[in-house]
């Protein structure tokens, strides 16, 4: 579905919510379309939680609007949560519930009448429905979690960290349910930290750092910025240390023979550097989008808010 020219799903503008000590969130602004997933990421204590809470109406902005659906997120939140799922960074469903008692009570809570969605996932994430849900591990209680989120086909997702404690099998079914929700026209917020999992399931990526959006733009612009990394190997460490001593590289001895250096432009300089030297080996790679955001994190030199300002 082409989003463009569609009217924002989530729509946030200007929330300031300051809980002293640079803990909180200034001036952030964003918003979702019909069909589109937005990657929201940074470290821990940047920010993302407490942008989530305030979609879900749970905390009142000191500054700004949080809509959803064109509702006020805190003053219409009933009318907000009845079109919305959420997938919550911390886990609290009732522990002493079996998993299908819980998602069936969540069901009666949202009105579900029909059924068949809640058990066409349990099915597809091997989720044991009769299960303790205090009785089982981290991941299986996100497996409930998710069912819990997806089952009433929202039109709007808020998912805060949704693989965690996910097995690699798991969280590809979960990316392909991301997907099947965008192809329905769903709007998406998703919070990680995982690299992988927003580069394939998000079309845009919104950064925020210290409370604050530091970069918005579309997947293929954050591919466009990617540059290559080269790794070289040496015929021996002694041979990297000469080559490093010449072009005014920092040498870290635990490389031995192998040097790596990223983001280069010119690649015909660097062989002509090497040319001199033993080289056994000359490959490259794509730059990952953790280098490419680790590099936006460290930019300016600021340390990340404590963890109870997330």
């Amino acid at each position: 579905m082409t989003t463009d020219a569609a009217a924002p799903v989530i729509n946030v503008r200007g929330l300031t919510k300051d809980y002293g000590r640079g803990r909180g969130v200034f001036g952030v602004s964003l918003s979702v379309a019909p069909g589109e997933v937005l990657g929201f990421l940074g470290p821990n204590g940047a920010g993302k939680t407490v942008t989530m809470r305030h979609l879900m109406g749970f905390v009142r902005p000191q500054a700004g609007t949080v809509e959803i659906l064109g509702h006020d997120c805190f003053r219409e939140r009933p009318a907000v949560q009845a079109n919305l799922g959420y997938l919550p960074g911390e886990n609290v469903c009732m522990r002493e519930m079996p998993a299908g008692a819980f998602l069936d009570l969540m069901a009666d809570m949202r009105g579900m009448r029909d059924r068949f969605r809640m058990r066409e996932l349990c099915e597809a994430f091997d989720l044991d429905r009769d299960a303790r849900i205090g009785s089982m591990s981290k991941g299986n209680r996100q497996k409930v979690a998710i069912v819990a989120a997806f089952m009433a086909r929202p039109d709007v997702l808020l998912l805060d960290e949704p693989t965690s404690g996910l097995d690699p099998l798991m969280q590809e079914r979960f990316l392909d349910l991301v997907a099947e929700e965008r192809a329905r026209g769903a709007a998406i917020l998703l919070s990680s930290h995982i690299f992988e999992e927003v580069e394939r399931a998000c079309d845009r990526v919104a950064c925020i750092r210290a409370g604050r959006v530091v970069m918005e733009c579309s997947m293929a612009d954050v591919r466009a910025r990617r540059g290559c990394t080269y790794v070289i190997e040496f015929v021996s460490a002694d041979e990297r240390r000469r080559w490093a001593e010449a072009c005014g590289v920092v040498a870290d001895e635990a490389g031995g023979a192998v040097a790596e250096l990223g983001n280069v432009t010119d690649v015909n300089a660097l062989i002509r550097g090497l040319a001199p030297f033993d080289v056994r080996s000359l490959s490259s790679r794509e730059q990952t989008l953790e280098e490419l955001f680790l590099g936006l994190y460290e930019g300016d030199g600021q340390a990340s808010v404590p963890e109870d300002g997330r």
